[in-house]
């Protein structure tokens, strides 16, 4: 993923979709819960909300997926993670899994998955504080996934607005709640059935590439322990 600061444009690449569209009004989805999705009920609320993947519009999404890369910093980051330690740093119990690409390297990592979360990742993709950085990078972006031998479907997902947030000392160093451009390649999968999994991501767009290796070990959350 490439990310690009301000005023001057500095590429960094955080890894991990379609020519760019045009200038659309600025958003801000909830990472909580998005507006599109029906609130819960008063007895639930003690309950996490629990969000549909396939639901999220192309902002909410890379909404969500951006600001968790950003939400660590660099020491603990998902994103330069080389063995996948650090893998559920995060992470908030909203039925979805994210998973991270890299800064341009390659690197194997063991995860554990939460049995019944659904997971997202992209391919190769990027912030930029102009969206025709976004189609000259989508223009060049190809990528790949394969889990458990089977070829994964991707989506392409052009230009879109984004509030982006990160933490004090995340490798995302954008001004805090500025907003940017976002656009890539990913991938939405349903929940993995119990068990390990083996999934490969590869991505680029002109010189810079991507390759990650996942071992995905699906399972049960441990219960929490009455205090």
């Amino acid at each position: 993923m490439r990310l690009m600061r301000f005023p001057v444009l500095v590429t960094a690449v955080l890894f991990l979709a379609a020519a760019c569209s045009g200038s659309p009004d600025p958003v801000s989805p909830s990472h909580a819960r998005p507006s599109s999705l029906p609130a819960p009920d008063a007895e639930t609320q003690s309950e996490p909300a629990r969000i549909a993947l396939r639901d999220l519009t192309s902002a909410e999404f890379q909404h969500m997926w951006w600001n968790w890369a950003a939400s660590t910093e660099a020491s603990q980051n998902p994103v330069m993670d080389t063995d996948g330690r650090f893998c559920s740093r995060g992470q908030r119990d909203e039925g979805i899994w994210f998973l991270a690409g890299t800064f341009g390297s390659a690197a194997t990592r063991t995860c554990t998955v939460p049995e019944g979360a659904s997971v997202a990742f992209p391919l190769v993709n990027r912030v930029s504080g102009e969206s025709s950085d976004c189609l000259s990078f989508m223009n060049e972006a190809k990528g790949s996934a394969v889990l458990d031998s089977r070829t994964l479907p991707h989506e392409e997902l052009a230009s879109t607005r984004i509030r982006l947030t990160p933490v004090e000392g995340s490798p995302i160093s954008e001004p805090p709640g500025i907003f940017t451009w976002s656009c890539g390649l990913w991938v939405r999968l349903d929940p993995l059935t119990p068990g390990t999994h083996e999934l490969s991501i590869r991505g680029s767009s002109g010189t810079f590439s991507v390759s990650v290796d996942y071992k995905l070990l699906v399972s049960k959350p441990k219960p929490t322990e009455a205090v």
